[in-house]
């Protein structure tokens, strides 16, 4: 037992050596902006930059478009594929990892030649068509996460009694999936919710290709043109992943302290 838990301390204790030291070493770097003292100016320099408040509330606003059409899209699939043709799911699942095989430069290639300015319909002639576009193409890369999280949500409950205590009470469809499915499986929609909203804020290659002001390309522009307000860039992204990772804690025990309410 001592054992055990000397090996399980460790292991926590080398990750995080793993994991902060290079933050740690970051940070203190972006605070070199003068020579010999520290000093927040790399911080007060990307804050007061118009092109950072411009393309976070972009991103942001993309991803959660991302996140709507992404949980419309899975939970009703993921639901109707364990309810009534759970033999799909391998098949569901195959295509679902697809865009973790593919990579993201093929895809965003891909979507030009289909969807060019020269093809049947295109979609990139306009700036609204082009966000369109990128976003539908967020919500293929983000699909592996978001699929899987909500299959596994399903999984812990029981699908098929919910269903069908819900139809002997008369309700239909949409109210089954809106009123009994998806708060069971909320803390999993969030999960993938969360998930999908880092992939869209760091996302580089398919907002780059369709020439997109998002943070991404304007994390690489700072890191190309500047020395100290890149690592303050970086701190910053750290910080909004790990806002996005406590808010996931809240709702995750605010889901399961409802659940334990409930029984």
């Amino acid at each position: 037992m001592k054992r055990g838990r000397f090996g399980s301390w460790l292991a926590v204790l080398l990750g995080a050596v793993y994991f902060f030291i290079p933050l740690l070493g970051t940070f203190e770097f972006s605070l070199r902006y003068f020579r010999g003292r520290y000093s927040l100016e790399a911080y007060r320099i990307v804050l007061a930059d118009p092109q950072f408040a411009a393309t976070l509330t972009y991103s942001t606003l993309l991803a959660l478009a991302t996140i709507i059409v992404g949980v419309v899209l899975v939970v009703p699939t993921a639901y109707w594929i364990q309810l009534r043709v759970p033999r799909l799911r391998p098949v569901v699942e195959f295509i679902t990892l697809l865009p973790l095989v593919i990579p993201a430069i093929v895809l965003v290639f891909g979507y030009l030649r289909i969807y060019g300015s020269t093809s049947l319909l295109p979609l990139t002639g306009g700036e609204r068509t082009t966000d369109l576009l990128l976003m539908f193409s967020y919500v293929t890369l983000a699909l592996p996460y978001m699929y899987r999280a909500v299959d596994t949500g399903l999984r812990a409950i029981d699908v098929r009694t919910l269903t069908e205590a819900a139809q002997s009470l008369g309700a239909g469809s949409s109210t089954i999936l809106l009123a009994v499915i998806i708060p069971n499986v909320r803390v999993a929609v969030v999960s993938g919710a969360f998930l999908t909203f880092a992939i869209v804020i760091g996302e580089f290659v398919m907002a780059s290709l369709l020439d997109r002001p998002a943070f991404g390309p304007y994390l690489q522009l700072m890191g190309a043109n500047r020395a100290y307000e890149p690592s303050a860039l970086a701190v910053i992204s750290f910080a909004i992943t790990w806002a996005c990772m406590g808010l996931l804690q809240i709702f995750a025990r605010a889901g399961v302290g409802q659940t334990t309410g409930a029984h």
